[in-house]
């Protein structure tokens, strides 16, 4: 038995995101269900089949289902991406539905689109859009990377929008949230590869005082700032410098933590930075772009990228400064990056090789040293 929707979530099936204060025509937002009975999840995924499966992280799986849309006219068949939850707290129905009413009320064109969700005796159920394209992952490293339909034209769209999303949750939604997960398979793209950042907010349905290790996926090292590392507690600049090994990603096309030889990792951002204090950004490119993109626009997502993900927390940028210039209008804002210290050629500050405590030598390459991309 299903708990009762509260007046806030019958509210919210009337007015979805107008709290956003933004167009969200191009969402799909008006089919949204709210409640999904654990009987039509299981049809739509073919009983949660193997088969149907399409990821899987420390909170739980993914799998593509069907349902049928009776709120278009004609009514169709729509394609729904199921997160089916095996880490969420123990809440009630009624707890767990407070909860996901909350993610439910924050709506952006880029973040993935919430339909609803299942809460039927022990299942913790989550839906959401399905994106035709999979995630930037796939793209960049995984099994979508030698169709090379990331072009520079795409990867500079997907930085905008997710940066424009992480602005969203960090100073304009209600109430502001914090990702506390941002990695290239958390970056969906649909048909048109515009992005849509998902798992938002899953971190308030983490049980209380879980050992952050136990929900840190593989593929989550490489994104974590060394303050998250160290205490285990997410904040903004954390999601700050997330974002920012995205970007070096979209750059360069390298993973946030590279392979070089049988036990030597380097991090990305240690390998980046040498190269562009000496303004050698055509060796940052990503070979897959060949030679095909706009070299003061990457430089720009490099310089970003980088002040992103500054050691130094309070150095870093924050998501009002890194929309902006990424869309080219900050230029005084740009110039004054440029020259921060950072940068300069003879500045050791925040260059040195460091140990970190997720295991990778972040140590700086030689100039000859080739970089092996691992699995790509």
């Amino acid at each position: 038995m299903h708990p009762k929707l509260s007046r806030a979530a019958r509210r919210f099936l009337c007015c979805a995101g107008a709290a956003s204060g933004e167009d969200l025509s191009d969402e799909g937002s008006g089919s949204l269900r709210w409640v999904f009975s654990l009987r039509e999840l299981r049809s739509a995924t073919n009983s949660f089949n193997y088969d149907n499966k399409i990821g899987e992280g420390p909170l739980g799986s993914v799998y593509w289902g069907q349902v049928w849309d009776g709120s278009q006219v004609p009514a169709l068949y729509i394609s729904i991406a199921v997160k089916r939850l095996n880490n969420a707290k123990n809440d009630t129905e009624v707890e767990f539905a407070s909860e996901v009413e909350i993610l439910g009320r924050i709506r952006h064109k880029n973040l993935l689109s919430f339909r609803g969700y299942c809460a039927d005796g022990p299942e913790r159920i989550l839906v959401y859009d399905y994106m035709a394209n999979s995630s930037l992952y796939a793209h960049l490293h995984g099994p979508l990377s030698a169709e090379c339909l990331l072009d520079w034209r795409r990867r500079a769209s997907i930085a905008i929008g997710a940066a424009r999303a992480l602005l969203y949750l960090h100073h304009n939604a209600t109430p502001q949230t914090i990702h506390g997960s941002i990695k290239a398979t958390n970056v969906l793209l649909d048909s048109d590869f515009q992005a849509h950042v998902g798992d938002f907010g899953l971190i308030k349905l983490i049980p209380d005082g879980m050992d952050h290790e136990k929900i840190t996926s593989e593929n989550q090292r490489g994104y974590l700032a060394p303050e998250y590392i160290m205490f285990g507690k997410p904040t903004a600049g954390c999601d700050v410098y997330s974002f920012g090994i995205i970007l070096l990603e979209l750059a360069s096309g390298k993973r946030p933590i590279e392979k070089s030889g049988s036990v030597k990792t380097y991090g990305i951002r240690n390998w980046v930075l040498p190269l562009a204090k000496e303004g050698r950004y055509d060796e940052i490119a990503d070979s897959k772009l060949s030679d095909k993109f706009s070299e003061h626009e990457l430089k720009r997502v490099v310089l970003v990228g980088l002040a992103c993900t500054h050691s130094e927390p309070e150095k870093r940028l924050t998501m009002l400064e890194v929309v902006p210039l990424l869309k080219g209008e900050s230029k005084e804002t740009l110039l004054k990056l440029e020259r921060d210290e950072l940068f300069r050629p003879d500045s050791t500050v925040s260059s040195q090789g460091t140990s970190t405590p997720d295991g990778s030598a972040d140590s700086v390459p030689r100039k000859d040293q080739e970089l092996e991309l691992a699995g790509a």
